[in-house]
């Protein structure tokens, strides 16, 4: 077990991770821990019912070794994230999971719980001890398997300024990924198919901007196309994708870059 220290003990249960993790008064990371949720071969989710049970099954024995890790002595807060965005009506079931387990704990240890979204947590994550600690106002780009969010962060204020109008672009990986046999989410297996492939894909242009929003489903037809088709092997659909997408990005990030006048992209 390790030193008696200062510590904050924080629960992320997302629609695809069970994730702990446990910093010290100087913001070192002493546990991070995360657990992939199963997902059936040929599925293309979970449903959030399904995801919750899984959570409430990863956390105990979680919890178990991070305490067996952490002095519980040491613990002087408790924090889990309780929605997916910063605002009102922001909701999905699979974080009640982490803050029932949260609250729990925080009483059993008589310490305070703390709640904060899981955007929020992704943004703290990712900026902390840059120079974006010092910076009044930049862009954020929220790319997961459900969101596809271009967002201006301003002093403790989250503003969505440009979003996909129907799919993510992780949707598109896993839809495509799946039709191709892949195991969800596929993102990890597209990514191995196109570096692999030296030759060159015929490139896709499938995505327009509206503004500073865009749709992508054009991205996910024309590519099911290209492999319902035939003759077409797995790694040029992969990495025709991909070369879209970091296209598509580019294009995205200057053309907000421009509007919003900020100097720094956050990713």
């Amino acid at each position: 077990m390790r030193k008696a220290t200062e510590a904050l003990l924080g629960i992320d249960t997302s629609n695809y991770t069970t994730s702990i993790a446990v910093i010290d008064q100087k913001g070192s990371i002493l546990i991070d821990e995360r657990k992939p949720l199963k997902v059936k071969q040929g599925e293309r989710g979970l449903r959030q019912s399904d995801a919750l049970f899984q959570h409430m099954e990863n956390l105990p024995s979680m919890i178990e070794s991070t305490l067996a890790a952490v002095a519980p002595q040491s613990i002087v807060g408790i924090a889990a994230s309780d929605r997916p965005r910063p605002i009102d009506g922001s909701y999905m079931p699979v974080f009640n999971a982490g803050v029932s387990f949260a609250r729990t704990l925080a009483a059993a240890l008589s310490v305070p719980f703390y709640s904060f979204s899981h955007q929020e947590g992704h943004l703290s994550a990712a900026s902390f001890r840059t120079s974006l600690d010092k910076q009044s106002s930049y862009l954020a780009m929220h790319l997961s398997g459900g969101t596809c969010e271009m967002l201006l962060v301003e002093d403790q204020s989250i503003k969505i300024i440009g979003k996909s109008l129907d799919i993510s672009f992780g949707q598109v990986l896993d839809r495509v990924g799946v039709a191709m046999g892949l195991s969800f989410p596929c993102g990890h297996e597209m990514d191995k198919l196109a570096l692999g492939l030296s030759e060159r894909s015929e490139p896709l242009k499938a995505v327009t901007l509206i503004g500073l929003d865009l749709n992508l489903s054009g991205l996910e037809t024309q590519s099911s196309k290209r492999w319902g088709a035939g003759g077409i092997e797995p790694p040029f659909i992969a990495k025709a994708i991909l070369i879209e997408i970091s296209r598509t990005l580019i294009q995205w990030v200057e053309k907000g870059l421009a509007e919003t006048e900020c100097k720094s992209v956050l990713f």
